[in-house]
């Protein structure tokens, strides 16, 4: 008896399309235990196969963690032959995942409503940079500009500076979580209807998405948020305070109740009490005096005292860790989010992020590091899944079809 690989074992994916998001969508329902199935065009592998700042051997390392889980094939959607190939792996799936620009499947006459005449189950996830459907759903879109357009990205940096970014694609992988999250939510529909559906996830209304009260307060009061720093306007304390050695660390006690056990570890209970201080708005108004207060006795201390302190107080900090410091993590490394991936391409095990969220009966797997090749399945999906014979795939081959 095989053990299942995931909550979604037995569910079957096409992966259409490059880069960041529809992959990121594709490889979260990878991890959930889904067979995953990624087509990249005969010559034209995805892009994402030399991303990444490392290098060994001549190979990066963003596909380790995107291209996981997944199977590849080779396969022409522009011709008809590749077109029928793909319509009968539609018979034989539950969820196509891509990120084409809109009217980009229909231009190949592939459709939504020829996947499902062929199979009424079939769901259909979308991910684009403004959605299938409006006055600028024609554009192709970029996390870059999505972060911007949403006004994510105005939010970011200090008062009177540019707008950085964050140093990822996170209007990428936004749109890919919520292109999963309402795959998810189709297939549940599906069970009660019979039915499949488009998913149709854009990278502007992802990052519009996770922006709290930004709309309801521009709404109801006028209030533009603008960038902060590194702390929330109206919310202390809660910012970064630089310790004895130079270093930062996050102290995070805004909530009353915190905020008392705070003023207890810094040795100033007098300071839960005071009017300045005493309740959230009180602090909020105050939140320049109160950081210097903090900050000078953080100055006195180095940071692994500060965390010890505050956390045996009941207050929550932490330190700003760099990559080198994550991997390292006893608390990440015992919930296995510091994962091995064996990746064929170098011989040897690439770690990488585990799986998230953690399930208790059947957890998501990490089973390879991705295929090191373009088409490294052909065999087993086009013969073992579709049945067809040695001949006609040399045949295919040879047309360029896959």
């Amino acid at each position: 008896m095989t053990h299942p690989t995931g909550p979604l074992d037995g569910i079957r994916v096409i992966e259409v399309g490059t880069l960041i998001s529809g992959p990121y969508a594709g490889r979260l329902l990878g991890d959930m235990g889904a067979e995953v199935i990624k087509i990249e065009p005969p010559g034209a592998p995805d892009p994402l196969r030399t991303w990444g700042q490392a290098e060994l051997d001549g190979h990066h390392f963003f596909w380790t963690v995107h291209a996981r889980n997944k199977k590849a094939v080779t396969l022409n959607l522009r011709v008809p032959e590749g077109r029928d190939l793909f319509l009968d792996l539609v018979e034989h799936s539950d969820i196509i995942v891509e990120n084409f620009r809109p009217g980009t499947l229909e231009k190949w006459g592939l459709g939504y409503d020829v996947l499902r005449a062929r199979n009424r189950g079939i769901i259909l996830v979308r991910v684009s940079g403004y959605g299938q459907t409006g006055p600028d759903a024609h554009k192709a879109g970029y996390a870059s500009v999505a972060e911007a357009a949403s006004g994510l990205r105005h939010m970011n940096g200090f008062p009177g500076g540019p707008p950085p970014r964050l140093a990822l694609s996170l209007g990428d992988s936004l749109a890919g979580m919520f292109a999963a999250q309402g795959a998810l939510a189709a297939l549940y529909r599906r069970t009660v209807t019979g039915d499949g559906q488009v998913v149709d996830a854009a990278l502007t209304e992802s990052c519009l998405a996770v922006q709290e009260s930004t709309i309801p307060d521009y709404d109801v009061g006028g209030v533009v948020r603008g960038p902060s720093g590194t702390r929330l306007e109206g919310i202390a304390p809660s910012n970064i305070y630089r310790s004895a050695d130079g270093s930062w660390v996050v102290i995070a006690a805004n909530q009353d109740t915190v905020f008392r056990r705070l003023c207890q570890a810094m040795g100033q209970p007098e300071l839960a009490t005071d009017e300045r201080f005493v309740n959230h708005v009180a602090r909020g108004r105050n939140q320049d005096e109160l950081d210097k207060i903090i900050g000078d006795w953080a100055a006195q201390r180095q940071p692994t005292d500060i965390i010890a302190t505050l956390s045996d107080a009941g207050v929550i900090s932490g330190p700003i860790n760099t990559v080198a410091e994550v991997v390292t993590d006893p608390q990440l490394q015992a919930r296995g989010m510091i994962a091995d991936h064996w990746d064929d391409r170098i011989g040897r095990n690439v770690k990488g992020p585990g799986v998230v969220p953690v399930l208790s009966e059947t957890p998501g797997t990490i089973r390879n590091a991705g295929p090191s090749r373009p088409g490294q399945h052909n065999d087993e999906v086009f013969g073992g899944l579709l049945g067809r014979s040695g001949d006609e795939l040399t045949h295919l081959h040879g047309e360029g079809v896959i």
